[in-house]
């Protein structure tokens, strides 16, 4: 879990970038995005051989 400790004379927009960055470098917001709906196992593995096509084309 990302944190940003206040530092002294720090906005807080300068902590919220910050924090954004630290986030964004977790990729939570993509693993959130990817858990959002459920797939059956069966649909996960068609998608999981198609992308392997796709990487290997």
């Amino acid at each position: 879990m990302p944190r940003v400790v206040d530092k002294e004379g720090e906005t807080l927009d300068e902590a919220l970038r910050k924090f954004k960055r630290q986030v964004n470098k977790a990729s939570i917001i993509q693993e959130c995005r990817k858990r959002e709906f459920f797939l059956k196992k069966s649909l996960k593995r068609k998608l999981k051989s198609e992308n392997a096509r796709k990487k290997y084309r």
